[in-house]
């Protein structure tokens, strides 16, 4: 992969390197050739103007000298022709030299001939610049300049060369940078792939009838590195899944397996009561009051081991189709639900004014078990003349619930650790196993939300559930 990514990246800065330098160079050998050929046409253009006035005063020496001095300064020779196309002053011009030829007959006829564009350093050696003498449609003459494109040549090849060096100097410090991000990239990459593969050889082999997760490498495919990891990552959850499932299972069947032996304990009991002396009328009732204790914190610690279970592993929970339900309903059916136990507990239950439409990604029975949790504990620990009220608030994303009683509430330093499992606070009278605001604490958490609790001023207590908003249908 490291190779791979080298090589992009040094394609792109190949073409970023060539997108800078190839029309910067251009734009120099265009700049440097009309430099040449706006210098060379002010000369001829002189020499033209010379010429024409020679012709009107029939004297040419002063012409010759002109163009015996420019040959002799900068070495590049100059034809002047007459309107018949004779000879007036030539300083080293081969007049047989066919380009020579063409460029005088276009003069005598008032074209001016096509200037290059632009020069290379592997271009002519020469270039000609030639003009007609005299004005308008009176054409006396032509004057022709053989311009040399030496220097020009050398000028464009120079900074070509130096173009050039600063592109490998990018090159080479592209290459620099690229080694080192791939290697800041890949290095964690790497060391990844080794960990979840050592990891993944030391977890056990999955069931052939587990059900596996969505393989992240058959979706997406990649390089074989990203491959691997995927393909070990796969492996890996497919495994916690099983592990998970299992330990799910685990707790189920020893729930399941302890209630009989306890059902059968209760009815042994249940046998014996008519033989039990009123002496031990009391420790057989205690026996009885245990034993139902066990059964109730079998049911809890099952229900607990499911809350518990990732939403993603869990195989009932995936087959659900109704995942969403209206916050607002289903507190209004526990209102119904709890509202006549409220009142036997002399306490009263009212549901606050809620906001239309508030949609949780939670499915109803999953949001009434959880808010079951408060309102039996309301009842039981609340105190009677008590009042219990039910909260919905919308919030942007997500929706919350609260249970907020004005009882009697729990000491401040119990408040962190009623959501721990069998903690029971101080005031908490007889019965209950101390799992039921983990249970619900657990199932929220599956769920992408969370569970609060919070005491009230001046005195109560608030259990509030924040749960993720649902998709509008």
């Amino acid at each position: 992969m490291r190779r791979r990514l080298l090589v992009a990246l040094t394609v792109f800065a190949a073409i970023a390197v060539l997108a800078f330098a190839v029309p910067l160079s251009l734009t120099i050998a265009t700049s440097r050739t009309q430099q040449l050929v706006l210098a060379r046409s002010g000369d001829a253009d002189r020499f033209a103007t010379l010429a024409d006035d020679a012709v009107t005063a029939g004297d040419t020496r002063a012409l010759a000298d002109e163009v015996l001095r420019y040959h002799e300064l900068y070495g590049e020779n100059v034809l002047v022709v007459d309107a018949r196309g004779a000879t007036t002053v030539n300083a080293g011009a081969d007049v047989t030299d066919p380009g020579i030829v063409a460029a005088v007959a276009a003069a005598r006829r008032n074209q001016r001939p096509h200037a290059v564009d632009k020069l290379t350093p592997w271009g002519a050696p020469a270039m000609l610049v030639a003009r007609p003498v005299g004005t308008g449609v009176q054409v006396n003459g032509a004057v022709v300049i053989e311009a040399s494109t030496a220097r020009a040549r050398g000028d464009i090849a120079r900074a070509w060369a130096v173009i050039v060096l600063g592109g490998m100097v990018a090159m080479a410090l592209f290459m620099l940078l690229a080694v080192t991000l791939s290697r800041w990239v890949l290095r964690p990459l790497s060391a990844l792939s080794r960990a979840v593969a050592e990891l993944t050889a030391t977890l056990p082999k999955p069931r052939a009838d587990s059900v596996a997760p969505v393989s992240i490498a058959g979706r997406y495919g990649g390089p074989p590195e990203m491959r691997a990891v995927a393909e070990s990552f796969d492996a890996m959850a497919r495994a916690v899944a099983d592990s998970a499932d299992a330990q799910r299972q685990l707790v189920a069947d020893t729930a399941h397996a302890m209630r009989n032996p306890l059902a059968a304990l209760t009815i042994r009991l249940d046998s014996l009561a008519p033989a039990i002396p009123a002496s031990a009328a009391g420790t057989f009732r205690g026996a009885g009051a245990e034993v139902d204790r066990l059964t109730a914190l079998l049911d809890g610690l099952l229900s607990l081991a499911v809350a518990e279970t990732p939403a993603a592993f869990d195989v009932t929970r995936a087959a659900e189709t109704d995942d969403q339900c209206d916050a607002v309903q289903v507190v209004a059916d526990r209102f119904d639900a709890w509202c006549s136990a409220f009142e036997a507990a002399g306490q009263r239950l009212r549901v606050a004014p809620a906001p239309a439409g508030a949609e949780v990604a939670v499915p109803a029975d999953v949001l009434a078990q959880i808010l079951d949790v408060p309102l039996s504990n309301a009842t039981r620990y609340a105190g009677p003349g008590t009042q219990t009220e039910l909260i919905v608030v919308a919030e942007p994303d997500w929706v919350a619930v609260s249970v907020r009683d004005d009882g009697a509430g729990v000491p401040s330093d119990e408040i962190g650790k009623l959501t721990t499992r069998f903690f029971r606070g101080s005031s908490a009278g007889a019965g209950g196993s101390g799992l039921g605001l983990p249970i619900a604490a657990a199932l929220a958490q599956a769920r992408g939300g969370t569970l609060t609790v919070e005491r009230v001023h001046p005195h109560g207590l608030a259990v509030g559930v924040r749960l993720p908003a649902a998709e509008v249908r």
